[in-house]
């Protein structure tokens, strides 16, 4: 059974998502892997998203442009799935990726804007 703070941050994970999250060990990987989930888990939906410093848009705004900045193609693809369950619109998120690639490159901003263009497919 999860602790409390970990399922409150399944909980709005699932929220900010709009399914919810699972996170299994893979193959080869150590049973201390299911610690590093739950502790990520529980910081990131748990401590993070429901501070009240950023509005939801803004919060969203900012993940998806950090994790493109960053190349983080798997933590991307989640940021974009939250942004456009939680109202961001695809022409937002296309004006962040023109914003970006003046900031980051173009090259990384291209790179992560094909995660994006992915993502707008499964979202119909």
């Amino acid at each position: 059974m999860p602790d409390d703070a970990y399922a409150r941050a399944l909980e709005n994970a699932e929220r900010l998502l709009g399914q919810p999250l699972t996170l299994p060990l893979g193959p080869g990987e150590p049973a201390a892997g299911a610690d590093f989930r739950r502790l990520a888990t529980e910081h990131t939906f748990g401590d993070v998203w429901p501070r009240e410093g950023l509005d939801l848009r803004s919060r969203c705004l900012v993940s998806v442009a950090i994790a493109a900045a960053l190349g983080t193609h798997e933590p991307l693809r989640g940021q974009l799935r939250i942004a456009l369950h939680s109202g961001v619109t695809r022409e937002e998120i296309v004006e962040l990726f023109i914003h970006l690639a003046a900031y980051a490159g173009a090259a990384r901003a291209f790179d992560s804007y094909q995660i994006a263009v992915a993502v707008f497919g499964e979202a119909r």
